[in-house]
């Protein structure tokens, strides 16, 4: 398929397709012609997966390449895609201060009480620890029952990851969700929060229901002695 076909397969805009091409983000085609380049199915999956990890994902080109780089690498092992996936892609995007010592101290506590196998270097413990610093300066002091809440969902939400992973069959495709996964895992966490949000205040902060449209009687009667006019006219 040539350039136009591939973008209309992959319902991608063919400027974000060439744009790919430039960035050294999709393959080469195949030269069938001096000035003619063909395309097949794999290029229609990494247009939609770089779409996926630039647009609702958020990374940067930079990141991006990164992570195809892994998924390319035939012989990488898991390990070292799980950990592209969880140090590249957790990157701020900008400079940002580091979180204190009191909140990584907080978080590395809450850590270790739930009995998690994690090291102290994993980059959620920075995430997590800012969070801490910018819920301070609203003068909230999170207990631990709030933190380990968000513990317990958080695992939940990494089991069903890794029972994910193991039902794809053969290397390539469990690395792919391994590292898709963790990126797009994340808006998705955020989405059903976003949305679990308003269920569990729903009682507590009822939405006023909006004024019913009340018809009087002088109203209906001046439509009916209307109608009546309109119809002998």
């Amino acid at each position: 398929m040539r350039i136009s076909d591939l973008a209309r397969e992959a319902a991608t805009p063919l400027t974000a397709v060439k744009y790919y091409q430039r960035e050294g983000l999709l393959p080469a085609g195949e030269k069938t012609a001096p000035n003619q380049t063909a395309y097949d199915r794999r290029h229609v999956e990494r247009v939609r997966l770089v779409r996926a990890l630039l647009e609702t994902g958020g990374l940067s080109v930079a990141v991006t390449k990164q992570v195809l780089a892994v998924l390319d690498t035939d012989d990488a092992p898991l390990a070292e895609v799980f950990e592209v996936a969880q140090y590249s892609m957790t990157a701020p995007r900008s400079p940002e201060a580091a979180a204190s010592r009191e909140a990584r101290d907080r978080i590395a506590d809450r850590v270790t009480a739930a009995g998690w196998a994690a090291t102290t270097d994993n980059p959620g413990h920075e995430i997590a620890a800012r969070a801490l610093d910018g819920l301070a300066t609203i003068g909230f002091d999170a207990p631990d029952d709030y933190l380990d809440a968000y513990l317990t969902a958080a695992a939940t939400a990494a089991r069903a990851d890794v029972a994910a992973l193991q039902s794809r069959d053969g290397r390539d495709a469990i690395a792919e969700l391994m590292v898709v996964g963790t990126v797009l895992g994340d808006p998705l966490f955020a989405g059903l929060r976003r949305i679990a949000h308003e269920d569990a205040t729903h009682d507590l902060f009822p939405v006023p229901a909006a004024p019913a449209t009340i018809t009087t009687s002088a109203t209906s009667a001046g439509t009916t002695a209307n109608s009546g006019s309109a119809e002998r006219r």
